[in-house]
């Protein structure tokens, strides 16, 4: 029998870690990472990783797993997910998965859609498409065929556009129609999803203040460093938020302060899109933390909830 999970999902920012790593110590779990960036190997603290200490109070999982120009697909997550809570339940812990990626988290809940497989020829011919109308055109023409998938994907993660037209091209159908799927089928394991929320004006005043953070704690440093090591800029962990905006700054094609402005605000839309994504998931049950005066409070509400 697969272990019960528990999931702990919502928006960046929201503090998921560190209400997550309370939890975890109360009813001795180790985590499993939600989260499509902290995969990838030296992108700390652009990606918000745990620290060395929260790492250490508590087993994380499937963190620092790739290098930075490695792909890395849903599939291949929730077969190292699989994995790592088969491993967790065999030592008589706790799973419990953390994040705010949604794909991860039906990869996860659901499995994985039942979608064509690749087309060399489509993907060689739209990647062209790419390189000589840019990111931003090929992501448009997304948003015709598939409004839906188009506002969950950013533009420059050209490696999710290119599939998700890969898939119309050979079906007809958008992929936001075909993963509708998802909620019809039997969950893959046992478990309760609680999503953390709060009022919008505070959780993008969380975001702004976390990216001033960063910057202060040397993300700017660590994207030069990546770029030094050879890293490719256009490679799909390179073009996520955080890394985009600086890498423009360090090419000069803005200054410093529209680059932080700009990450401010592609942040704030990311979270939009998160709690887009997971509002639609009738099974997460959502906890407004604002509501409570301390940590203890929330992590002692999840508690009695999880124990129901």
């Amino acid at each position: 029998m697969k272990p019960p999970l528990i999931c702990i999902v919502g928006p960046t920012a929201v503090g998921k870690t560190e209400i997550a790593i309370q939890l975890a110590q109360q009813l001795d779990a180790e985590i499993v990472s939600l989260d499509s960036r902290q995969i990838y190997r030296k992108m700390d603290i652009g990606t918000a990783k745990p620290t060395p200490d929260q790492r250490r109070a508590i087993p994380h999982h499937l963190i620092d797993c790739v290098d930075v120009d490695q792909p890395f697909s849903v599939a291949e997550y929730q077969r190292l997910a699989d994995v790592t809570i088969a491993e967790i339940g065999e030592r008589g812990k706790q799973p419990m998965a953390v994040g705010g990626a949604g794909l991860y988290f039906r990869g996860i809940i659901n499995g994985l859609f039942d979608g064509p497989g690749a087309d060399a020829e489509i993907r060689a011919k739209l990647q062209r498409e790419a390189d000589e109308h840019g990111n931003v055109a090929l992501h448009e023409r997304l948003r015709q065929c598939d409004p839906e998938a188009a506002d969950r994907v950013h533009p420059n993660n050209l490696v999710r556009v290119i599939r998700a037209l890969e898939v119309y091209e050979l079906t007809g159908k958008p992929i936001s129609a075909l993963q509708q799927q998802w909620r019809m089928e039997e969950s893959r394991y046992p478990f309760r999803a609680f999503g953390l929320d709060m009022p919008r004006e505070v959780l993008y005043r969380r975001i702004e203040d976390r990216v001033d953070l960063m910057v202060t704690a040397g993300l700017i440093e660590e994207v030069k460093g990546l770029l030094d090591r050879g890293y490719p800029r256009n490679c799909v962990a390179m073009q996520s938020f955080g890394y985009k905006e600086l890498i423009d700054y360090l090419d000069g094609v803005r200054t410093l302060d529209e680059a932080i402005a700009l990450l401010k605000q592609n942040t704030r839309r990311f979270a939009k899109r998160q709690l887009t994504w997971f509002r639609k998931d009738p099974r997460i049950e959502w906890i407004d933390i604002s509501q409570f005066a301390s940590m203890e409070g929330i992590v002692d509400n999840l508690l009695a909830k999880n124990s129901v």
